[in-house]
């Protein structure tokens, strides 16, 4: 059976399969191991529960392998039959023991609602610069395949003409490091990316601080005049772009690949890189806790 000890022998491994260091692990479990037994608590003496304390099935494995069996079920996206022969359980417990952990681990890392009441309780400059260095935020959007809806109404709003396939999209604000400060629930993958930002309106910005979008967000600077966007210069048939719009452009693109990276970071957990195969209901819950892992790696150096 595979354990924590097995597997945090080898570091690189350990990486491969969770998507963290054991250092990195270990300071989560801390607060985890801290937050759960009070979780647990609320979770036996709630009033639609039939059963008495104590009660139903015991725990197979110990929380610390249950935290590993998530995260490696985030970062490899396996099926719940692989865990089963992994961690010697059946399948029933595999899905038991990942719905009940997640809820715990969201609460000790830094998700982007977290993040996103931090930006909206900025009371000094020092929180300002911190949140925002060099007073720069990114946004941009991104998409993910789901399986082909079988009801026709489904297929059609969820069908994407960008990626060909049928996709839910979520867009992300990032600051100059990475940091996801911002993400909206899930969208149709038949929105445009600016149709997103326009129905979840702008998020929690302070003045000062430029947005970087890309071409996908034409019209953001007429529809919302408040914010302070850098937008590439659109090019057209009928007039080429003149030295220096290249050149804006070109310092844009630079500037704003760092949201590109974050994304690239989110995809390697393979429960948002590959196809979904979950219910949707749970979809927002999972992008949430792996943007609150990135952010902690960012966080961690």
């Amino acid at each position: 059976m595979l354990t924590f000890e097995k597997l945090s022998r080898k570091s690189t491994m350990f990486h491969t399969f969770t998507g963290l260091t054991p250092k990195e692990f270990d300071k989560i479990y801390a607060q985890l191991e801290q937050q759960y037994p009070s979780y647990e608590q609320k979770r036996l003496t709630r009033k639609k529960r039939k059963r008495a304390i104590g009660a139903g099935r015991p725990y197979k494995l110990h929380l610390k392998e249950r935290t590993v069996m998530l995260l490696m079920y985030y970062r490899l996206y396996i099926t719940y039959s692989l865990l089963e022969y992994l961690f010697d359980l059946d399948q029933s417990n595999v899905y038991r023991d990942i719905v009940l952990i997640e809820p715990v681990l969201k609460i000790c890392i830094p998700i982007p609602e977290k993040m996103t009441k931090r930006t909206r309780r900025i009371g000094t400059i020092e929180e300002l610069v911190e949140l925002y260095p060099e007073m720069k935020a990114f946004i941009d959007a991104t998409e993910q395949e789901i399986p082909r809806p079988k009801n026709k109404r489904r297929r059609k709003n969820y069908y994407s003409g960008k990626k060909k396939k049928h996709t839910v999209k979520t867009q992300i604000m990032v600051n100059k490091k990475g940091l996801i400060l911002h993400k909206t629930k899930h969208r149709k993958g038949k929105q445009h990316d600016y149709d997103v930002f326009k129905k979840n309106g702008p998020p929690p910005i302070p003045p000062k601080v430029e947005l970087g979008v890309d071409l996908g967000y034409l019209g953001i600077k007429k529809d919302y005049p408040e914010l302070s966007v850098n937008i590439p210069v659109k090019t057209s048939k009928k007039k080429e772009l003149t030295p220096t719009e290249k050149r804006y452009n070109k310092k844009q693109r630079r500037a704003r690949v760092i949201v590109e990276h974050t994304i690239s970071r989110m995809k390697k957990f393979q429960i948002m890189g590959q196809e979904f195969r979950n219910r949707l209901k749970r979809y927002d819950l999972m992008t949430s806790i792996v943007c609150g892992l990135v952010n902690f790696t960012i966080q961690s150096g």
